[in-house]
């Protein structure tokens, strides 16, 4: 059966969007999907020892999944600095098509049962000259997937973030809370009923995932930290 595409959005950068959606493809492929990754653009990628441009959360994306296609279809435009990838391809000289993002992200759908795209920074970072991730998340007829960062500032983050994707047509399945520490202060353990007040019951509540490494005991690791705090069957939508 063929899934939806989901958008991962975040309310911020530095929200753990790809730790959260490594956890939910190494889930979904150790269940028997077949799971698509898409990283449209990476910035603050490093050169490797090819003297290419490694983007490290495609990288990463792509182990975890075990997505089907080569890198460079997964992450077609990498860029070293860390920026809006409209800036930051503007300082380089390139240019962003979204048609040619639309293309891919069609090859990646049609060989695999689900495909995740993965945004950079928030909704609304712009990554060509007239479009912004929320933009894209449209052109691909994507449903949307807010990981938030539990933090001091989260809620508000994620309701302008909710909020504006329902109000330009997005079609929101729903957020993630993400804790980043072991030891969470009062605005990160009070975030969640706050949120699910205001906003709805989460997809799910995700707790701190120690240091990631791409090996089978962190595959594991990962994939039953979703299967257990992430509420997978509603991520699969059919088409």
């Amino acid at each position: 059966m063929k899934f939806r595409t989901l958008f991962v959005t975040g309310t911020d950068t530095g929200v753990g969007k790809t730790t959260v959606l490594s956890a939910i493809a190494a889930a979904l492929s150790l269940q028997g999907r077949k799971v698509g990754v898409f990283k449209p653009a990476e910035t603050g990628c490093n050169l490797g020892p090819d003297g290419r441009r490694l983007p490290a959360d495609a990288i990463q994306l792509k182990y975890f999944s075990g997505c089907q296609v080569d890198l460079d279809t997964i992450c077609p435009f990498r860029l070293h600095e860390p920026l809006a990838p409209l800036v930051a391809a503007r300082r380089e000289g390139v240019s962003i098509d979204s048609e040619q993002l639309v293309r891919t992200h069609a090859i990646i759908a049609a060989a695999h049962d689900i495909t995740f795209v993965e945004g950079a920074g928030g909704l609304l970072v712009p990554i060509t000259s007239g479009a912004t991730f929320a933009d894209l998340a449209a052109f691909l007829d994507a449903l949307i997937v807010v990981v938030v960062a539990s933090r001091l500032g989260a809620i508000n983050h994620a309701l302008l973030t909710l909020r504006h994707a329902q109000s330009v047509g997005l079609r929101v399945l729903g957020y993630v809370v993400n804790f980043l520490t072991a030891e969470p202060d009062v605005a990160a353990r009070t975030n969640v009923e706050v949120l699910r007040e205001w906003y709805g019951p989460p997809l799910g509540v995700v707790p701190f995932v120690e240091a990631v490494t791409m090996s089978d005991e962190c595959r594991q690791r990962l994939a039953d930290t979703a299967e257990a705090h992430v509420r997978l069957l509603d991520l699969l939508v059919p088409c």
